[in-house]
């Protein structure tokens, strides 16, 4: 519907309703309000956001930190098997060395034995564990027993035994008799052998050849 104005006056304005005042505190309160509550939860958002942050950057960094020791425990583990290698060849190669020593001062100790005795000579000696099976040849049946007795006199050895002594035929002009003994390897050294009597000592000399 079109309105015309036929008395050419101007259409009076229409007044303005005036708002009240509490009404307007209320909307600047509310827009305060709003614009704190998003301040709060931008610095709210923003730490949380640094934290999580630092808690990634810390677990990259124990993550790190454990493949490291993973790579630190494996080295340790292959070189403790090395050194568990190496000690087990060293523990060999004593043994071997002490059973060298062992053999020598054996074979020593029986030729010192044996250089004390006339007339008698060991043709087979063999050993297993501390026991030796000692066959040989005597000139007379007192120079087996002078054996024996020189032998559990050494120190060196005891649990001496004679299995068997006979006369034999090897050079029919000469009287000779085989004997097969046994003895054992005392556990003390021959330096902790109990002393001789005064008098029966002779010094020590190196066996001559075809009597050991």
């Amino acid at each position: 519907m079109i309105r015309i104005n036929l008395l050419g006056q101007p259409r009076p304005k229409a007044a303005r309703k005036a708002v009240p005042l509490e009404a307007t505190m209320q909307i600047v309160f509310a827009a305060v309000a709003v614009a704190l509550a998003v301040l709060i939860l931008g610095i709210t958002y923003y730490q949380q956001q640094r934290q999580l942050n630092d808690t990634n950057k810390r677990i990259s960094a124990l993550r790190a930190e454990k493949a490291s020791l993973e790579q630190i425990k494996q080295d340790v583990e292959r070189f403790e098997s090395q050194r568990n290698v190496l000690q087990q060849r060293i523990n060999v190669i004593e043994t071997l060395q002490k059973n060298r020593s062992g053999a020598e001062e054996l074979l020593q100790m029986l030729a010192n034995t044996v250089i004390r005795v006339d007339a008698l000579w060991l043709t087979t000696l063999s050993r297993s564990g501390d026991t030796l099976q000692i066959d040989g040849v005597a000139g007379s049946i007192n120079a087996v027993a002078n054996f024996i007795t020189e032998m559990k006199r050494s120190g060196y050895f005891d649990k001496v035994e004679i299995k068997g002594a006979k006369e034999n035929d090897l050079q029919p002009s000469v009287q000779t008799f085989g004997f097969s003994m046994t003895a054992a390897v005392a556990a003390q050294k021959p330096g902790q052998a109990a002393p001789r009597p005064a008098g029966s000592e002779q010094p020590s000399q190196p066996a001559p050849k075809g009597r050991s």
